[in-house]
């Protein structure tokens, strides 16, 4: 199965922090791998923007060597690569001053789509907006890209959403979570409201509880700073895991539009209930094999910043009423691995007997690595003397139903800017959707630092702490494993 590559119209798109490391490991990168793909027109430019004196040049060199690290295969092709780096061009640009922007704006061209991406700190975000607009940047056609943290409460998102709203309507803002750009994570809407099985199933009724995963073996190397201010609740839970926790969770949008999807996704946010003290479970790394420990990174001996959060929400709506949501993400876990396991319940009577023992479906979702779905069912186990019942999966990896073209599905990023050009919001964030996700959050981190709450300490290279074991027991319940 060859997958179709839809070019996208002409655009000019200026990389604010185009030197950084986000910009260099996945934003440039994925450019030029949608460039191979044949995806861009032929006068399609990026420009690369940042306090460094580079010439263009001598930024080009920059992104080659960026390229050869981050897109070996396509970069090989020598063609392709100096095709590439042709297209891209540098301005020497401090986004707090007000010089220099005369020269970006002689690089644009007129009437055709013009993207900015903020890759840069989130203090600069309204500086830059303020400026793209003072300095006459702006078109109908421009959209901006804004990378997260959005805030890092409900007083600072709203002042975020405010000040871009100064500058930019809504419809150009794109609020980018490189989760929503994975393959599987849009394959789980296909799965659910493309597919006649699993829809009258997907309630309370039938779902016993839900799981969503995402833990990664690394530690906070190279983010000491921001991640001590911010911990697991902020970084992961209130953004990337209620995402996914919205796809899950959210009713069939009337039709597959931006406005619609997201309108889903915001009932979702606005139907969880507060969540309980007893139904939170923090946790903080020790040291391992794998480096030292969370104070010692973070050079805070006092830390009481969790790198580790798992806790059971509920959505109090018509389809999930009762229905229990355990999420749960770490840094310096055993694997790096991001699942969703819906439990279905067992069957209400069976007719195996006692030495059957108990069985239920379980689907589960994997977002990375080898991204697939696999659905366990219950068989007969192979062999004479009797009735003996196992699971096992029907497992679909993209790698495998797909055919090899698809082993190397695109990068989140890839789909994500490629979007941003076309003007599909659909996998970006709305700003009241994000102001309703601190809402949820914010008592949460309140209360455990209210009661003074520390983070329980848990061994690297573990499944996070033992706690986090207990939440699940005491509803006779247990964590499938980190990758099934």
């Amino acid at each position: 199965m060859v997958s179709r590559v839809i070019p996208v119209d002409p655009f000019d798109l200026v990389i604010f922090g185009g030197t950084g490391d986000l910009a260099q490991r996945k934003i440039l990168p994925a450019l030029f791998r949608r460039f191979c793909a044949g995806q861009w027109p032929d006068d399609a430019q990026i420009i690369g923007a940042a306090r460094a004196e580079y010439t263009p040049d001598a930024f080009r060199e920059v992104v080659a060597e960026s390229l050869r690290s981050h897109a070996p295969s396509q970069s090989r092709n020598a063609d392709a690569l100096n095709t590439f780096l042709q297209r891209v061009d540098y301005v020497p640009l401090d986004a707090l001053s007000d010089t220099a922007w005369g020269r970006l704006a002689a690089k644009l061209t007129d009437d055709r789509v013009r993207a900015f991406y903020f890759s840069v700190g989130p203090q600069l975000f309204g500086q830059l907006a303020e400026r793209i607009k003072h300095h006459d940047l702006a078109t109908p056609k421009t959209r901006i890209v804004v990378e997260k943290p959005f805030g890092h409460d409900l007083e600072s998102a709203r002042a975020l959403n405010a000040i871009l709203a100064e500058h930019f309507s809504e419809g150009q803002i794109y609020r980018i979570d490189h989760y929503l750009g994975k393959e599987t994570v849009q394959n789980l809407m296909a799965v659910r409201f493309g597919n006649m099985l699993f829809e009258p199933l997907w309630n309370s009724q039938y779902v016993d509880h839900i799981q969503i995963t995402v833990a990664e073996s690394v530690g906070i190397d190279g983010r000491e700073e921001y991640y001590d201010r911010a911990g697991a609740m902020r970084d992961m839970m209130q953004n990337h895991l209620m995402q996914l926790l919205c796809l899950i969770a959210m009713e069939p949008p009337a039709k597959f539009d931006p406005d619609a999807v997201r309108d889903e996704k915001l009932k979702v946010i606005r139907a969880l209930d507060p969540v309980e003290p007893h139904h939170i479970v923090r946790g903080q790394f020790d040291a391992g094999p794998s480096g030292a420990g969370y104070r010692d990174t973070v050079g805070n001996p006092r830390s009481t910043t969790e790198s580790y959060v798992a806790l059971r929400a509920h959505v109090s709506n018509w389809r999930w009423a009762g229905t229990p949501f355990y999420l749960r993400t770490g840094k310096r876990l055993i694997e790096r691995s991001s699942v969703i396991n819906v439990m279905f319940k067992d069957a209400p009577h069976s007719i195996f007997g006692a030495d059957a023992g108990r069985h239920a479906n379980v689907l589960s979702i994997r977002l990375q690595p080898n991204e697939g779905i696999t659905l366990k069912v219950t068989i007969k186990e192979p062999g004479p003397g009797g009735m003996r019942l196992v699971d096992v999966p029907l497992d679909m990896s993209f790698a495998e139903a797909l055919g090899s073209e698809n082993q190397d599905p695109p990068d989140a990023y890839e789909r994500l800017v490629m979007d941003v050009i076309r003007g599909n919001q659909t996998l970006f964030m709305r700003g009241d959707e994000v102001e309703a996700a601190w809402a949820w959050t914010d008592p949460i981190i309140a209360g455990w630092q209210a009661r003074g709450d520390v983070p329980k300490p848990y061994d690297s290279g573990s499944t996070g702490p033992g706690d986090a074991e207990l939440l699940m027991k005491r509803d006779g319940r247990r964590w499938q494993g980190i990758n099934p």
